[in-house]
């Protein structure tokens, strides 16, 4: 996080020029912002998004355990891990986001037709 995500996101996560990622309320800031631990409703599509489209300059250069370790800080600062959590491929999916339930599942059937 130190060497990749501080200078965007500030070392506790609520600095910088881009997204704030320490926070639990829903819309903490809209339209603004929407936190790790205030909008995200499954941590694996932080791993998704964060080993595919960051750092935002060199997007995909983290290795597999530096996304899980930078994935791990961020889940800690949101107070949704604690400090000795183990993330990996196994543990991350286990991991209950504070917005799983503000989300309403899409259940339409059919396909082009239902917009």
């Amino acid at each position: 996080y130190g060497v990749h995500c501080v200078t965007c996101h500030g070392q506790s996560g609520t600095e910088g020029p881009y997204d704030v990622l320490v926070g639990t309320e829903p819309w903490e800031d809209w339209p603004g912002t929407r936190s790790i631990g205030g909008y995200w409703p499954y941590a694996t599509t932080l791993y998704d998004f964060i080993s595919r489209a960051m750092p935002q300059l060199t997007p995909g250069i983290l290795t597999p355990d530096q996304s899980y370790a930078v994935i791990a800080y961020i889940l800690n600062l949101n107070g949704i891990i604690p400090d000795d959590a183990v993330m990996n491929a196994e543990t991350l999916p286990a991991v209950v986001m504070p917005a799983r339930d503000r989300f309403v599942v899409d259940d339409r059937q059919g396909g082009p037709e239902v917009r």
